[in-house]
């Protein structure tokens, strides 16, 4: 079944080709997502059986387990909902003359080949493969990101594709240390598989397995929006289409993070130790939620603030696990998933925001409740939600990362951090929620809203926060407790 899930996006790569109608792009789309969301239904659940689920073709290259599997699930929830979105969000794009049915196709052709990269990343077993899929994740989503074509995206994805570049090139470099590391240990045929690497992680050569991940830390930290190299980062998700918003926020940074996660696990298995990568880590965490805070403070359009926030939760996950307790690690991606559903709602509202008052300025946005009634609604909570209040998702995350620092003897960590989130909660109440007060001429906005299957899909992830706010299906749980198990070098 594994096999099958980056086998559907090529398929449907060929088939676009030689679609000639819109509703055949968009049905293809739907039918796609639906056999991936199905597909990565029966490997969730043979991973939940069988702890893992491993293929014989190319001598074991494929492997997905618990921690994998989670990623994959986020991934293809996301995609599905996002793809019954982009109907409604690309018909009106057409509408209005933006973009053309050759582009609509386009799009749907680099999405797919995004999500087959992505896919691919998280199911094979070896750090370099992982490597070549996520710098294919950048090529393919820097053409998305200028997709509008005009100044501004086409700087955004420019800057996008250099700065990720640059950063996945200092990866390489990482990667060929951890190789170097495992010489005479590991086999050539296993060489760079992380879970042949994490079995033998006692006998790598320490000295130059820790230099192989502080560049690995960085290079991935460069792609997961970690600060400082997270400047690429509000330009991009600020100008690509928001379907394609709600993705690199929603799924591109935890595929990331999901690599350097792998890496880290092989390094603190290697010395017994924790502190070493875990300090690093800590680090980039707190400077990511300060970077968050400062520049959520100041920022005048919308999708750039939702940006900055993303920053922020990518930096609470780093703190999470580079702690490296039972706890934080759970916490720590129980909040990738948390971040993800909420992110990728509020980027999604942010497009029919855009749409209906063609404007990214946040001074420019008024009575927003009146003008989108459910989409306001949605993305009122929605903020409320990545604020970190309950009784939404991200609370109870946010509320065991906290507990974890505590229980680790860390006060003056949680502090700091509990000053910083209330800075950025501050910063995105005083910023945001005027939206939704003042008159807005009706003569110049017709009240009502355009997109009616977006709501539907923004409706699903709202409820879905809501309901693991309040509680945690088992079966869930299960595949956290067995993730984290993996993290912890079991």
């Amino acid at each position: 079944m594994g096999l099958v899930l980056w086998i559907v996006p090529l398929v449907a790569v060929a088939i676009s080709q030689f679609a000639k109608q819109t509703k055949v792009l968009h049905t293809i789309s739907m039918v796609t997502s639906l056999l991936m969301l199905v597909f990565a239904g029966f490997c969730t659940h043979a991973v939940a059986l069988d702890g893992q689920l491993t293929y014989s073709l190319f001598n074991g290259l494929f492997l997905i387990d618990s921690l994998s599997i989670i990623i994959l699930d986020i991934v293809t929830v996301i995609y599905f909902l996002t793809s019954i979105y982009a109907i409604g969000y690309l018909q009106e794009e057409m509408r209005h003359g933006k973009i053309s049915q050759e582009k609509l196709r386009l799009y749907y052709m680099l999405m797919y080949v995004f999500l087959f990269a992505m896919v691919l990343a998280l199911t094979v077993s070896n750090i370099g493969i992982l490597w070549v899929a996520i710098e294919a994740t950048t090529l393919a989503s820097a053409f998305l990101v200028g997709f509008n074509n005009d100044h501004n995206s086409l700087e955004a994805a420019w800057k996008y594709i250099i700065i990720c570049s640059v950063g996945i090139a200092i990866t390489l470099v990482g990667i060929i240390f951890m190789h170097l590391s495992s010489v005479d240990v590991i086999q050539s045929g296993d060489a760079l598989k992380w879970n042949v690497l994490l079995s033998e992680a006692k006998n790598l050569n320490e000295p130059v397995l820790r230099f192989a991940f502080i560049f690995i830390l960085i290079g991935f930290g460069t792609k997961a929006g970690l600060a400082p190299m997270h400047t690429w980062l509000p330009d991009a998700h600020s100008q690509a289409p928001s379907p394609i918003s709600a993705l690199l926020s929603g799924v591109l940074l935890n595929s990331a993070m999901y690599a350097i996660i792998r890496c880290l696990t092989i390094v603190n298995k290697n010395s017994g130790d924790s502190q070493f990568a875990g300090r690093i880590m800590i680090g980039f965490g707190i400077l990511s939620v300060l970077t968050a805070a400062v520049f959520i403070l100041s920022q005048k359009d919308y999708k750039r603030l939702l940006a900055y926030s993303s920053i922020e939760h990518m930096g609470i996950i780093a703190l999470a696990i580079g702690l490296f307790t039972p706890l934080s690690v759970f916490a720590g991606l129980l909040h990738m998933m948390n971040h993800s559903l909420t992110k990728s709602m509020l980027f999604l509202a942010s497009g029919n925001i855009l749409q209906k008052y063609n404007a990214r300025e946040i001074s420019k946005i008024r009575g927003l409740l009146k003008v989108l009634p459910f989409t306001g609604v949605i993305f009122l909570l929605g903020l409320l939600a990545i604020s970190g209040t309950p009784p939404f998702s991200i609370f109870g995350s946010e509320v065991n990362v906290f507990v974890s620092i505590f229980d680790a003897d860390q006060a003056w960590l949680g502090i700091v951090l509990i000053l910083l989130l209330a800075i950025v909660f501050a910063g995105i109440a005083a910023t945001l929620f005027k939206v939704f007060y003042g008159e807005v001429d009706t003569s110049l906005i017709e009240p009502g809203e355009t997109n009616l299957p977006g709501v539907f899909a923004m409706g699903v992830l709202l409820i879905i926060i809501i309901v693991t706010g309040v509680t945690m299906p088992e079966g869930l749980k299960g595949l956290f407790l067995a993730a984290r198990q993996i993290v912890l070098g079991g």
